[in-house]
């Protein structure tokens, strides 16, 4: 049977409004599976205050299991900071942050199951000066290229938050996934730009029809991902359009508006939807045709842009470019910008009807590693995190074997006679390896062990070079052992991965035993597993590691304290998340707003103080002191 699941709108804080109508069309409907809630959650003033804290404080009875993500609001820092230190919401916890009993916080991004749906979501606010629900293009940009994936989206959800009206900025984003990445629900703050565009003119409401009010941006991301249903909040009414068919596919999309909680026009702001999951339906049900059907809203606007000339800041095709040809290569033509997603791809769906260049040059530079950031924004901004190149390839030269170094070693951030090293974070230098804090450090012991020629892992390494990495590992591990801690070691291997770098980090001693279980559990979370070997020593653990990597393809590993090897061959064309054994390592230690390293940016002056503070607990460990 299909789940039964309540949508709401922006309930801003009044919960006893939304919860009584919740049981009054339970009794009647029900029962159901869960309440999705999208918009502002918390009031939007102090005077609904109390009445809020009664429910998020447990005082209150919640009746059915509630999931938001609209983050901000009176009261929410104090709250969400309080939620976020529980202890049954540390680790690696995608399938929401428990507020209190039946209320669930969906903080950031993540994919788990609801009542057999699968369901993933990313949430954020762009320039926002609060802590929660921050996203950057990059999220935006991985959420469009979901549009390519196949299987077809049932529900699709966004939610946008525009402060002031018709300030466009597409904020919050929550996606309900079915089966293969097949997305449920769209839901968003503002409508999208041309909704009513073909729609029956008798059932628009009457002040929508202002695109002031409305997102273009939505509007691109809907007729991409072609969901089944779209939901939409923030426009303070009820709205229920026609079905409308989308391109190239048969099924058809159903777009419905829903009011605030407690509006005073007593719009509708509750909606009870089952939807039959896709891979669940004859291809006879899913391209039914109701007879209201119209054509897509959203192709009329292009039909009116193509007897001019498209603007090249056009918000609406801004996933598709990310760089100016005439300012990143030198034989583009004025104003030309390259598709985003043939040069990450080397194809684009819309074919020739794609406005943007399919520019070959351009995708062998991504193929050949140069780092998107310097290809989208003419400059890096990820420090010494980054593992892409940094310079444009000559695309005239054939592409050098590994062992030819000379010329990466002048815009690798690793390698010491690089200009870009920064050699202040650097706490002990070897003859083929050296010690450093990393930038952003996840604790104040963070290490990154790091080959001083260019190599690409440390699994390939000649029996001098594993000899002296073995003697860096055990001195970090004694180091460790006299403060309590074990030491956790991981690495990413693939092709992208420019320069090694080991990564280490300290434990508490009497967590480590959780490790094997929060490391599996978090790659279930993410759709793979991880192989899992226990070694009586490293050494061999090391040997199982190099005779397992694969040079054509990637691995990603951990070593654990008790000797166990968890590892992950990694797929060709498959996109691992870099961060991976930090995040988790964050949630172990019960710190989860350091998983992303550009929240723990400090000064240089600092940086060099922990960099003189671990010398000194390292020097009798140091095998080089």
């Amino acid at each position: 049977m299909a789940p039964r699941i309540l949508l709401c709108g922006d309930p801003v804080g009044r919960l006893s409004q939304l919860f009584k109508r919740v049981q009054s069309v339970s009794k009647s409907a029900g029962p159901f599976d869960a309440l999705i809630c999208v918009g502002q959650f918390f009031p939007d003033s102090p005077e609904l205050l109390d009445d809020f804290l009664d429910y998020a404080q447990g005082r209150a009875q919640i009746p059915i299991p509630t999931y938001f993500t609209g983050d901000y609001g009176v009261s929410a820092p104090k709250i969400l900071s309080a939620t976020a230190k529980k202890a049954e919401n540390q680790g690696f916890k995608m399938d929401g942050l428990e507020v209190c009993h039946n209320l669930f916080w969906l903080r950031g991004s993540g994919k788990f199951t609801l009542h057999g749906l699968s369901v993933a979501y990313l949430s954020g606010r762009e320039s926002c000066d609060g802590q929660f629900g921050k996203y950057s293009q990059d999220d935006v940009d991985a959420l469009r290229a979901l549009a390519d994936d196949s299987g077809v989206v049932d529900l699709f959800l966004t939610y946008p938050f525009f402060w002031e009206f018709g300030l466009v900025s597409l904020c919050f984003m929550f996606f309900l996934v079915i089966d293969c990445w097949s997305l449920i629900c769209v839901f968003t703050n503002v409508w999208p730009a041309g909704v009513t565009n073909r729609a029956k003119e008798s059932d628009i409401p009457a002040h929508v029809s202002d695109s002031s009010f409305c997102d273009s941006n939505v509007s691109e991301l809907v007729k991409e991902v072609k969901p089944r249903y779209h939901i939409a909040g923030s426009m303070g009414v009820f709205y229920a359009r026609e079905p409308y068919l989308n391109v190239d596919s048969s099924h058809v999309t159903r777009f419905l508006g829903l009011a605030q909680v407690g509006n005073k026009n007593k719009q509708k702001f509750l909606h009870a939807l089952s939807p039959t999951p896709t891979s669940t339906m004859s291809p006879s049900e899913l391209s039914a045709k109701p007879p209201n059907t119209t054509l897509c809203p959203y192709t009329l606007q292009e039909g009116a842009a193509e007897s001019k000339k498209r603007s090249n800041d056009d918000a609406s095709d801004s996933q598709y470019w990310r760089y100016d040809v005439s300012k990143r290569q030198k034989n583009g033509s004025d104003g030309e910008k390259l598709c985003f997603k043939f040069v990450c791809s080397g194809s684009c769906p819309r074919g020739e009807s794609c406005h943007f260049q399919h520019n070959a040059e351009a995708r062998e530079q991504c193929r050949r590693g140069v780092c998107l950031d310097l290809i989208i924004k003419g400059k890096c901004e990820k420090g010494p995190e980054c593992s892409y190149k940094h310079e444009f390839q000559d695309l005239s030269v054939q592409r050098k074997p590994r062992s030819e170094n000379a010329n990466r070693s002048k815009e690798c951030w690793f390698c010491l006679s690089s200009p870009s090293v920064e050699s202040h974070l650097i706490v002990s230098v070897g003859e083929s390896f050296y010690c450093a804090l990393p930038k952003g450090s996840l604790v104040d012991d963070h290490i990154l062990i790091i080959p001083i020629e260019h190599l690409p892992n440390t699994l390939a390494l000649s029996p001098e070079g594993e000899s002296e990495l073995s003697r860096y590992r055990n001195g970090l591990r004694n180091c460790y052992k006299s403060q309590g801690n074990d030491a956790v070691f991981f690495e990413l291997v693939s092709k992208r991965v420019s320069h090694a770098n080991l990564q280490v980090v300290p434990v508490p001693s009497s967590r480590a035993r959780l490790l094997p279980n929060i490391f599996s559990l978090a790659a279930e979370k993410l759709g793979f597993k991880l192989v899992t070997k226990k070694f009586s020593d490293s050494s061999e653990g090391r040997k199982y590691l190099q005779k397992e990597y694969d040079a054509a393809l990637g691995l990603f590993y951990v070593e654990l304290p008790d000797g166990t090897v968890l590892s992950h061959t990694l797929e060709e064309n498959e996109v691992f998340p870099a961060q991976f054994g930090r995040e988790v390592l964050a949630g172990l230690l019960k710190i989860p707003d350091r998983a992303d390293w550009r929240n723990c940016k400090i000064s240089q002056e600092e940086e060099a103080k922990l960099v003189e503070d671990f010398k000194k607990q390292f020097q009798e460990f140091d095998p080089f002191e």
